[in-house]
């Protein structure tokens, strides 16, 4: 067996897909053509997926029939697009389209994962090409071996290696006649910029690749260290020195998939640092439904959902579903022994002098409520101000009222009116969803 077919045979066994179904992501290259070929002959369940990116006209048509004609021959499942011309013809705008080619594809043959051929070249490529943009230390890790459905066994083979196997094993790839174009970042990089390097570093690839690992490795320690923002104590965070306080907020980000720069991070911190003093918190949008929360206490982010404006009539005792749960009022008896096991909030009560119909719902302009032991009336926007509630969870909260008037603020207090003297006349309950 030769060192590239162990090598990926050794992958496939690390990563336990040696009985799932692979989409290989198959231009009709050198490298692509070499990964098919060796997971072809090792018996794995495969499909091949070519997309013509519609770039070179005739050139690219002979691509396709290429890919499509060695998958005939080897008995291997063939899919095929051709991308529209409004496609723009820009690196990035081709990779987007290829992606979410290879995504659609998976789906449609109903493919565990998918096989791209990038080699030890592509990632020291990359690696340069970051440095030259001005990459973070996480951006020098290069190409991630395995990101979702998208994996990707060749990252430590160079080409040189995978041109002898086409070679060795009569192949007859095509070859893109773009890849000379230096107008393209990478082939600049490739055919003009390494070459000078080299005269400097016979081995800079292998440099590249072993900076690649040093800061894969470094950065996988880093994370284990850094705490996570997400309901973070805001007196924690603001212990640590600004460059710590900056990781951290850039593992958050990476860790929910926001995009982000230096600018973001940088406006992220002045934001926490700005607002760590507010009692009640304040929100900074990260994305369309994701909050960051900081208040004196700490910070954590929120879902911002609608305002709920149900309510729910409460016309005697009884049980009655709501948006929260299911909400009962019933005549006290004597103290329950069992409590259910879901979430739940209680309270006795002493409605003798409290009229239905009653409603439950969540707060609303004009709401106000005298506190149990406070000694007079209160806007509940200052009673909940008083409980330190957060801003956030204001809107999450339900009552139990009487008018405007509210009764019962759901695992936060009762009214002095409902307050019990002698006996409880009722226990009300909500069982939260």
């Amino acid at each position: 067996m030769d060192n590239i077919t162990a090598k990926i045979k050794s992958y496939l066994a690390e990563h336990n897909l040696l009985n799932k179904k692979i989409i290989v992501a198959f231009s009709g290259g050198y490298d692509s053509m070499c990964l098919l070929d060796v997971l072809n002959k090792l018996g794995v369940k495969l499909a091949a997926a070519h997309l013509n990116h519609n770039w070179r006209g005739k050139e690219s048509l002979a691509d396709a029939k290429l890919c499509e004609k060695f998958c005939k021959d080897n008995n291997i499942e063939f899919y095929s697009e051709t991308l529209s011309d409004d496609v723009e013809k820009t690196e990035t705008a081709a990779r987007k389209a290829r992606y979410e080619f290879l995504e659609r594809t998976a789906a449609k043959l109903k493919a565990q994962c998918v096989f791209t051929a990038h080699n030890a070249d592509d990632n020291a490529e990359t690696v340069l090409y970051r440095i030259i943009k001005g990459s973070g230390t996480y951006g020098l890790e290069g190409i991630k071996e395995h990101r979702g459905i998208f994996y990707r066994p060749m990252l430590d083979i160079y080409r040189e290696k995978i041109d002898e196997y086409c070679k060795l094993n009569n192949l007859s790839p095509c070859y893109d006649s773009s890849n000379d174009n230096t107008k393209y970042n990478r082939n600049l990089i490739r055919h003009k910029i390494l070459p000078v390097m080299e005269n400097i570093n016979r081995d800079v690839k292998n440099a590249l690749n072993s900076l690649s690992q040093i800061a894969r490795d470094e950065n996988t320690m880093l994370d284990e260290l850094l705490p996570d923002l997400n309901n973070l104590r805001t007196g924690d965070f603001l212990q640590y020195n600004p460059p710590f306080q900056k990781r951290i907020i850039h593992k958050f980000l990476r860790q929910t998939g926001i995009d982000y720069d230096r600018e973001k991070i940088e406006l992220i911190l002045e934001f926490i640092t700005t607002n760590h003093s507010a009692k009640s918190g304040i929100t900074m949008s990260l994305s369309t439904n994701l909050w960051l929360f900081v208040n004196a206490s700490h910070i954590c982010t929120i879902q911002k959902s609608s305002k709920s404006c149900t309510v729910t009539p409460i016309p005697c005792c009884g049980h009655y579903p709501t948006d929260d749960g299911i909400f009962s009022i019933e005549q006290f008896t004597m103290m329950p022994t069992k409590f259910p096991a879901d979430e739940l909030y209680m309270a006795y009560v002493d409605l003798s002098k409290i009229k239905f119909p009653l409603t439950f719902r969540h707060r609303q302009e004009g709401d106000y409520i005298y506190p149990f032991g406070a000694g007079g009336k209160q806007k509940i926007k200052k009673y909940l101000n008083n409980k330190k509630i957060p801003q956030y969870e204001k809107d999450n909260l339900v009552f139990l009222c009487s008018g405007q008037e509210v009764l019962w603020a759901a695992g936060l207090g009762i009214s002095e009116k409902i307050k019990v003297e002698n006996k409880p006349t009722h226990m009300l309950m909500l069982i939260k969803k």
